[in-house]
């Protein structure tokens, strides 16, 4: 997992409350578990004019002028500023593979469905809740001035921008301990390597059986 210390990059407004996750990929992309490869289908009904598939080209589609991530500086946006309740509907993971993969490194919003807030954290991808007033006021800075950069620093937990702090944020110290250093779950099971092998090294001379 790619680590998270402290990100500069441009904002792209999502004006949208209740973005499910079957918005973010739709449902016809899921029979992939590689975890790559979805960016370009990333928002995928609100991205293109025509039905997408997973076998189906996308150079050739035509592209929806009218949505944000089409138009310049915003295709090229890392950090994602959206409304109440980002990321509900169903539980899947690939929603959170299709932002990483389209560049996307944070997302801010006033607030997050619980399993795409988890999933976020597990694939390195940082999930930032702040009050509706603060995201309010990003929202009439990202509109007023296009391409419009903000600074994320994890280690201080600080939204700035132009070198002005708009807001902290509140994050748990194991998941931020976890995105600084670019710890998955299986990356952290690995730190145990030494342990795991001694285990299983005494347990086949217990219980041999087992094995």
């Amino acid at each position: 997992m790619q680590k998270f210390t402290q990100h500069t990059g441009i904002v792209a407004p999502l004006d949208r409350p209740n973005v499910d996750t079957d918005a973010i990929i739709p449902k016809q992309f899921l029979k992939s578990i590689k975890r790559s490869g979805f960016g370009p289908n990333a928002f995928d009904d609100w991205r293109y004019l025509d039905e997408g598939g997973p076998d189906i080209d996308n150079a050739g589609r035509k592209l929806n002028p009218d949505f944000i991530l089409n138009q310049s500086p915003y295709d090229q946006a890392t950090i994602l500023l959206a409304r109440e309740n980002f990321g509900c509907g169903s539980s899947r993971e690939h929603a959170v593979w299709a932002l990483d993969d389209f560049g996307f490194r944070a997302v801010i919003a006033p607030s997050f469905a619980d399993i795409f807030y988890n999933n976020s954290f597990k694939n390195g991808l940082l999930p930032i809740a702040l009050g509706a007033d603060v995201v309010d006021d990003m929202f009439d800075r990202v509109m007023g001035k296009q391409g419009l950069e903000l600074t994320i620093d994890l280690a201080t937990q600080t939204v700035s921008c132009d070198g002005e702090e708009i807001s902290g944020f509140e994050i748990d110290a194991f998941r931020k301990h976890c995105m600084l250093n670019g710890l998955d779950d299986i990356a952290l099971t690995l730190q145990y390597a030494d342990e795991i092998k001694t285990y299983e090294d005494n347990r086949k001379k217990t219980a041999p059986w087992l094995f």
